[in-house]
């Protein structure tokens, strides 16, 4: 039994992209185009700059409910590869991981500089060649008379490499869709994902820094809702419910401008009836301001807010509350409605939902169901995750997918 050796080229220094390259590199001839000064630019930043690596949660059938777009494609390759796998693949090589409270892992470091350095020290051992500032601006596809397509490959300096192996990691760049349609693929037009909302509303205004644990945030045109974490900005509101309310309802939020109604429950894990009662155990503070004593646990400047909202004069004591009154500050505690005007951003980190057709990929192996010896990793793929290290975890299981099915099968 013997082995060829194959020209493998892979377009996209991101986590992808190395994670490809180092799968497939023992005992192939592989290099990765980098159009940036740097590669792993987004590693570098994500996180804070402390690189949220994966997600401490184990149990595939949770793990994938984190992805708007890709679960069902990812169940099989996450029983390949999943973030066990990677936390092993690090410390392996030296970089050991810890979780913290809400289930995201980082390098004990709390640096990327060492994530970076990892993939990039692996990747020279394995005799990866990485080359920077090598923008491609087409690939060409021909098929040999043996019928294996091979590959030409044009940078923008005017030189052509050629391969037999092509893995296209370059993240939600336009020119990763523009090669991988100009090789026979739909792509998805896409859209932004995981932002903040801007809304300006007299309830909310001067409350920055203000957040509630435990909110529903719900977009009743698109019935779709989210629980969680809600801080109050400058520009509306950001927080993790809000952020996997936008993954979620991306595409809706894009159609309609970013203009849309949202609904506010501050007290989702309440019902309505046990507010109720709780509201008329508070009028025995009968000559209690109503602003001055919240019966719930929310911040202080919020229940004001909330209270005159539901149009309660703030001298009100709680011997004369209605039940009018009483009925009108439970729609506002629970159901109200405000305005999104706009999208704001999340950090340096930008994830998008769209990119090529997942029925176009095999994702047994990663290949093209278009194009033989062509290969996908990443967020090329219409595939996005919300917000703790679900996108890194998707990037490593395709690359490693894909780096481990470009390896030259034996030649009997």
């Amino acid at each position: 039994m013997s082995f060829s050796t194959l020209k493998i080229v892979v377009v996209g220094g991101g986590a992808a992209g190395f994670f490809g390259a180092l799968a497939a590199a023992p005992q192939n001839h592989v290099t990765i185009l980098e159009a940036g000064r740097q590669p792993l630019a987004k590693v570098s930043i994500s996180g804070g700059g402390r690189c949220n690596v994966t997600h401490a949660c184990f149990d595939l059938a949770i793990f994938i409910q984190n992805y708007p777009r890709g679960s069902k494609a990812l169940r099989g390759p996450f029983t390949r590869f999943q973030a066990r796998d990677t936390v092993e693949w690090f410390a392996n090589r030296g970089v050991q991981l810890k979780t913290e409270a809400d289930g995201r892992m980082f390098p004990t470091t709390d640096d990327s500089a060492t994530i970076v350095e990892c993939l990039t020290k692996t990747a020279l051992s394995k005799s990866v060649n990485i080359r920077t500032g090598a923008a491609v601006v087409s690939v060409k596809c021909k098929t040999t008379e043996g019928g294996e397509n091979l590959f030409l490959v044009e940078l923008r300096s005017g030189e052509f490499l050629e391969c037999d192996r092509l893995l296209l990691a370059t993240g939600s760049s336009p020119i990763g869709h523009r090669l991988a349609k100009g090789l026979g693929h739909k792509v998805i037009p896409p859209v932004p994902s995981l932002f903040t909302f801007n809304i300006f509303d007299p309830r909310l205004k001067d409350l920055a820094g203000i957040s509630v644990e435990n909110a529903c945030l719900q977009l009743p045109k698109a019935k779709l809702k989210q629980t969680g974490p809600v801080l109050l900005t400058h520009w509306g509101l950001s927080g993790p419910a809000t952020l996997k309310l936008s993954a979620w309802g991306a595409r809706f939020l894009y159609e309609n401008n970013y203009q849309s109604d949202l609904l506010i429950n501050w007290l989702s894990d309440i019902n309505p009836e046990e507010i109720r009662t709780k509201l008329l155990e508070f009028k025995s503070f009968k000559k209690k301001a109503i602003v001055n004593s919240c019966p719930f646990s929310l911040p202080r400047r919020l229940w004001e807010r909330l209270v005159i909202a539901a149009d309660i004069d703030s001298k009100k004591r709680w011997a004369e509350l209605s039940n009018q009154a009483i009925h009108k500050l439970i729609l506002e505690l629970t159901q109200g409605k405000y305005k999104i005007r706009g999208k704001g951003i999340f950090k340096e980190e930008f994830v998008t939902c769209g990119g090529v057709s997942l029925k176009e990929v095999n994702f047994k192996t990663m290949e093209s169901r278009c194009c033989q010896g062509l290969y996908f990793a990443g967020e090329i793929l219409d595939i996005d995750g919300v917000t703790g290290g679900f996108n890194f975890q998707s990037a490593w299981t395709t690359g490693w997918l894909a780096g481990e099915s470009m390896k030259v099968l034996p030649n009997t």
